[in-house]
């Protein structure tokens, strides 16, 4: 199985606004400096990538409500500014939208079925990062993460979940931008 950066399906999970304005009630430390990792894999990734894009369910079913309730900055609209991507991808970029953290399976799973590993990028590692990443890899696709081209809630729940991601190697590793580009694995 292939784990080079070239030859996995490139996926950047939630770059918006929600997560990079500092106003907001899930920002994530460390977003820009993630974002300028994430511009320098995408300008140096051959194929497309898949860039999802995390939306309320106006149903907020079970959970959801109490959830929202908490959160409730994000009881809005699919179309409000907040959703927006900070980054525009390339023209042969896929957009998926999803109301969950996770976004395997459905659309993801199905894109990623002829990749046999995904390079993971990000926010919010702690969340929607990891909550993509353990069923991908219960599908049997090693996924690589690239640490600095995430960012968490907080720096240590960040360095955290990559500790934790660490515990599932070989089926995660965890390496750097210059790491994943120079084919190197992370010291």
């Amino acid at each position: 199985m292939s784990k080079n950066f070239e030859d996995s399906l490139l996926v950047i999970i939630d770059m918006q606004r929600a997560f990079q304005l500092p106003e907001a009630q899930w920002e994530c430390v460390g977003y820009d400096a993630a974002a300028e990792n994430i511009r320098q894999l995408r300008k140096n990734h051959p194929g497309p990538a898949v860039w999802t894009q995390f939306i309320r369910d106006p149903a907020e079913d079970g959970a959801w409500a109490p959830y929202y309730d908490r959160w409730d900055q994000y009881r809005i609209e699919p179309t409000d500014a907040l959703w927006q991507l900070t980054m525009e991808p390339a023209s042969d970029d896929i957009c998926i939208q999803a109301s969950t953290f996770g976004k395997w399976p459905g659309q993801l799973a199905d894109l990623a079925q002829p990749y046999a590993s995904l390079t993971i990028v990000g926010v919010a590692t702690d969340c929607c990062v990891l909550s993509t990443v353990l069923p991908a890899i219960d599908a049997g696709k090693h996924v690589t993460v690239v640490a600095d081209a995430c960012a968490g809630a907080t720096e240590e729940a960040h360095e955290d979940t990559l500790e934790l991601l660490r515990l599932l190697e070989p089926m995660v590793s965890v390496t750097t931008t210059q790491s994943a580009l120079n084919h190197t694995p992370a010291a």
